[in-house]
Formats: C-alpha cells, sequence, structure tokens
C-alpha cells in the first residue's frame, strides 16, 4: 500500500503528487526509470517523500528535483549511490558539477549494463558483415566463448559490440584466442558480482528483485571503471600513457 493509485484527495499533503505522477514526470528524461526504481533510492536515504496517514508516499517538489539530480549523476557522471548519498548530506546535489571522484573515461554507465530487450536479432552472416569480420571469426570468437547464438540460432546487441571490438582489435594484430583471457575475467566478475548483489534481493518481492538489479549494475559499471584506470595507471606508470 504505497504507490498512491487511485488514492482519493482525504490526507493528501498540499503542494504535493504521487508516486505515479512522479513517474510520469520523470519518464520524459529518464526512459528506464520505474517505480521500484524510485522505492529503491528512497530505501537508500536518497529522498524522503511525506506519508499520508494511509501510508501512501506524497512527493514534494523538491523530492521530485532531488531525484532528478541523483538520475541525473548516476547517467551522466557514473556516480555510485553512496558518494551520491554523502553529497546529499551537504544539500541538494548539482548534476552540472564536476564528479568529486576520478572517473576512467570509458561511456559506461550503470543503465549500461540492463538486461538486452533482445532488439538486435542476428545471424551469423549478419553478424559477420554489421561487425566487419569473417563469419569465420565470429566461429572463432564463439570458440571460445566470447559470442554465443541464442536457440534459435540468433545473436543480440552483445554479441554485435563483441564481435566489433575484436574486430578493431584484430587491425592490431590481435587475434581472437588472445581475447580468451577477457573470458576468463567476465566470468569471475560477474559471479562476484552475483554474490555481492544477492543480499539485496531479500525478500523476494518486487521491490527485493529492483534492489538486486540495480546493485548489479553498478557494480558492473564500477568493475569496468576500476579496469580502465588500472590499465591507464599502469601504462603511465610506465611510460606508455
Amino acid at each position: 500500500m504505497s504507490d498512491g493509485v487511485g488514492e482519493s484527495s482525504q490526507g493528501i499533503v498540499s503542494g504535493t503528487i504521487s508516486i505515479g505522477e512522479v513517474l510520469s514526470l520523470l519518464k520524459k528524461d529518464f526512459p528506464d526509470v520505474t517505480i521500484s526504481k524510485i522505492r529503491f533510492l528512497e530505501s537508500e536515504g536518497l529522498v524522503s517523500p511525506e506519508r499520508t496517514s494511509s501510508g501512501y508516499r506524497r512527493f514534494s517538489q523538491h523530492d521530485i528535483d532531488q531525484l532528478r539530480a541523483v538520475l541525473t549523476l548516476q547517467r551522466d557522471q557514473y556516480l555510485p549511490l553512496k558518494v551520491i548519498r554523502d553529497h546529499i548530506g551537504d544539500g541538494l546535489p548539482d548534476p552540472d558539477a564536476p564528479p568529486k571522484i576520478p572517473i576512467a573515461g570509458t561511456g559506461l554507465q550503470p543503465d549500461d549494463f540492463r538486461a538486452g530487450a533482445g532488439r538486435v536479432r542476428m545471424t551469423r552472416e549478419e553478424l559477420a558483415t554489421a561487425s566487419g569480420v569473417t563469419e569465420a571469426f565470429v566461429a572463432q570468437l564463439e570458440g571460445i566463448g566470447l559470442v554465443w547464438a541464442t536457440p534459435a540460432g540468433h545473436y543480440d546487441e552483445d554479441a554485435l559490440a563483441i564481435a566489433s571490438i575484436a574486430s578493431r582489435l584484430s587491425a592490431f594484430g590481435v587475434e581472437a584466442r588472445h581475447l580468451r583471457s577477457f573470458r576468463v575475467v567476465a566470468d569471475r566478475e560477474s559471479g562476484l558480482v552475483e554474490q555481492i548483489a544477492t543480499p539485496y534481493s531479500q525478500p523476494r518481492d518486487r521491490d527485493g528483485r529492483a534492489r538486486e538489479q540495480e546493485t548489479i549494475r553498478e557494480l558492473a559499471s564500477l568493475f569496468v571503471h576500476m579496469h580502465a584506470a588500472l590499465l591507464r595507471a599502469e601504462l603511465t606508470r610506465g611510460g606508455r600513457g
């Protein structure tokens, strides 16, 4: 009893709106935001809406501005929620301010790790053509577990991204077999991400699943940034950056 959908006007705080109305406002700039995401941000102490006597959430303009700032910081500056929460303790965060922590320039953000919606469905021939490699090269990537087809024989957007990057690396003499270590590292790290995120899924309700998925996306983004920062540091230390 917390959505506020269909709530009567009795007990509503003046000048506030329901969580459903907040969602409608935010969807224009943040298409992936959901009611579960808003609840998750509240549970993390990033927004504190008032409650009616019936327990429904009511959001003020300040709450809405704060949600926009949090979502913008996540999307544009890749800041983890803990850092954003610390900022909020000093007042409403400024989305246009430079990040307080150095962020490696990967171009990735947490929402980039949201499960794909099957927007890309390619045959092996189509994947090879789109990524600029041969079907034999795709077969090599598949042989070492870097790409894989669905049971129906199609490849998705992740396979396209991986094959395209492998194609660009091949121009530098990097062969498919050289990429096996990436798969090993990804397997280990995905296991670690899932292990860390599991406690966030309790209880197994809608909000629990939302917390788990949000945690997985944020951890995955941070892992990528860590890789980029470490590689940059190693190259700089070796005088090659």
